[in-house]
């Protein structure tokens, strides 16, 4: 595993097939949004299901905050269509299979074992302003992250009236 990425640090950039086949690159999505970067275990799980469903009723508020959420998994393209389609999901479902991706941001496993469950807040210049690990409070995640982009948001804001 690679040196965990922490608040502050520039985020590595990477490209990964999305649930449509074509592909994602996380620089071309920072061009002009924030990011909500979060890494779960797996598709179709209780705990899973229901933190993606989080992020799916609240996707349009992400969206008024400038953000893409884009979620990680190293579930295969033929099962994250299936997850995104029986839960109507309207964000992004990357395939990371072999986990290079996980282990390019150091996300911790879980109980030594599982596939950890973390979120990353990435800045439109790609500057890492949150990081939340916590495989037990999945949905804390989405609730953490709005608050962030608020105070993104705010910051912004701030600095234009100066």
């Amino acid at each position: 595993m690679s040196e965990i990425v922490k608040v502050g640090d520039k985020a590595p950039d990477f490209e990964l097939q999305r649930q449509d086949g074509g592909f994602f690159r996380l620089c071309e999505t920072l061009k002009g949004k924030n990011v909500v970067l979060y890494f779960y275990p797996k598709d179709n799980t209780a705990v899973c299901t229901k933190q993606a469903c989080k992020f799916r009723d609240q996707y349009e508020v992400f969206r008024e905050h400038g953000a893409e959420v884009v979620g990680v998994s190293s579930d295969s393209l033929d099962t994250h269509q299936r997850f995104e389609k029986s839960h109507h999901l309207p964000f992004v479902l990357l395939s990371d299979k072999g986990g290079s991706v996980r282990n390019l941001y150091g996300v911790p496993r879980f109980l030594g074992i599982m596939p950890g469950r973390a979120t990353y807040i990435i800045d439109k210049k790609g500057v890492v302003r949150y990081v939340f690990d916590s495989s037990t409070k999945p949905l804390e995640h989405v609730n953490k992250a709005l608050e962030v982009l608020t105070e993104l948001n705010t910051e912004s804001r701030e600095k234009v009236k100066v």
